[in-house]
């Protein structure tokens, strides 16, 4: 149960890194005029893309120095 909690932690601070990261770029100029509500769905479906890549290599560098 507790590495449960603890994969819910690692992904729940990817997620907020990646939020912070994707915050650098400029997505309004990749966007068409008026899709604000499409461009916001696209940053959050990027930033959870990116927590979950990010998670799953932390949590594999975990596993295999704790061996």
């Amino acid at each position: 149960m507790l590495d449960f909690y603890i994969r819910v932690i690692i992904f729940f601070i990817c997620f907020l890194l990646s939020f912070y990261a994707l915050s650098a770029l400029d997505f309004n100029r990749f966007l068409k005029q008026g899709k604000i509500v499409q461009g916001q769905i696209l940053y959050f479906i990027l930033a959870c893309c990116m927590a979950y890549l990010m998670g799953n290599f932390f949590i594999a560098l975990i596993y295999f120095y704790n061996k």
